[in-house]
């Protein structure tokens, strides 16, 4: 009896901080190609805030354990599932790395991040980390042929996020004043991109002046050093004519919630994805009533925001930053990278440079 095919990958086997709980593995089983999915050699993988939250886990996480972290990817098509059509074996690939059921009303409706089973590869099932990975065809989007494969892995969650929070549920609209709260965060360089191809005018708070000068070679045309001014409210005020921002852009959440609140315009709102200093942040009830001021909340994006979204990264009018690349085996080091706020864009690993796996 022949031995089930196995794979190189990335796994952790227990939750926690230490990053020690990462291991190099070569006998992961292979995963096996559904009949609506295609089986993918991956090429690329980039880290998320997101993968370092899975591997510390929360109450009821419920993963499968040893699980492969990771969202974002680009790879080769390997192999079809039986019902797979329009996809060849051979293409280079990238896709959605949100999970929807399709059979709810929301999925019906074309609302797939308000699928009733919503989930997120490497979240709530094994991710990208490995030589190998399946995922629904209807997921997939091809990858022009010259385009970076790297700079394509560093591209889906980031950029789907970002347009789903500014244009689908923020409404922005050209002209108006958006202020980024973080520079060099993925979904922050992303969300900047966005808002200056939408039209707007857009203010970044950097955490240094290194962020500080890249969001500004980015095209940003106020930029704060938060590190030289704690008190950026007034800042903010000064720079907009003490008129105010139409929309912010905190994914920081507890830090700077309440400051970011209290930059907004009459009539402006926050958007929100993510708080990676706490979730716990105050809010004055009386400036939403006063201000006629909005919190919108968004997570990921539907399938309709991702096609929409990649034909501009695709077509070089947004273009995904890649702050540095890591063979595969150095996976902790990326994330503590990650960890200690230094990247300006996204870390990528080369998931084609496994140890004695074939080139």
């Amino acid at each position: 009896m022949s031995a089930e095919p196995s794979m190189h990958a990335i796994v952790f086997r227990e939750h926690g901080v230490e990053l020690d709980h990462y291991q190099y593995v070569d006998d992961m089983p292979r995963p096996s190609c559904a009949p609506d999915e295609v089986l993918i050699r991956v090429h690329f993988g980039a880290l998320n805030r997101l993968d370092d939250w899975v591997r510390i886990g929360w109450p009821g996480i419920g993963l499968s354990l040893p699980h492969v972290p990771g969202s974002d990817f680009s790879g080769v098509i390997e192999e079809c599932g039986d019902e797979v059509d329009g996809w060849q074996v051979g293409q280079r690939v990238t896709g959605n790395n949100a999970l929807w059921c399709g059979q709810c009303t929301a999925c019906h409706q074309g609302r797939h991040n308000l699928c009733l089973h919503f989930g997120i590869l490497g979240e709530s099932r094994a991710g990208v980390m490995a030589e190998y990975l399946a995922l629904p065809a209807r997921n997939l989007i091809v990858i022009p042929e010259g385009y970076d494969m790297a700079q394509a892995a560093a591209a889906s969650l980031t950029y789907l996020t970002a347009w789903h929070s500014l244009i689908e549920r923020g409404n922005l609209e050209p002209g108006e004043k958006v202020l980024v709260v973080g520079a060099g965060g993925g979904v922050n360089v992303a969300a900047q991109q966005i808002a200056q191809y939408r039209g707007a005018t857009v203010y970044v708070i950097a955490s240094s002046e290194a962020k500080a000068r890249q969001a500004r070679e980015m095209g940003a045309v106020w930029v704060l050093d938060r590190s030289m001014c704690p008190d950026w409210r007034r800042e903010v005020f000064q720079a907009t004519g003490r008129t105010g921002i139409d929309m912010v852009v905190d994914n920081v959440g507890a830090a700077t919630f309440s400051t970011s609140l209290q930059t907004l315009a009459k009539g402006g709102r926050l958007v929100t994805v993510g708080a990676t200093s706490g979730y716990e942040a105050p809010v004055p009830v009386n400036r939403l009533f006063m201000g006629h001021h909005s919190i919108i909340g968004s997570t990921m994006g539907t399938q309709a925001d991702y096609n929409r979204v990649m034909v501009l990264v695709f077509s070089g009018q947004l273009s995904p930053v890649v702050d540095s690349v890591f063979p595969a085996h150095q996976y902790a080091e990326a994330i503590d990278r990650l960890r200690a706020n230094l990247p300006f864009g996204k870390i990528v690993m080369d998931l084609r440079t496994w140890p004695g796996a074939k080139s």
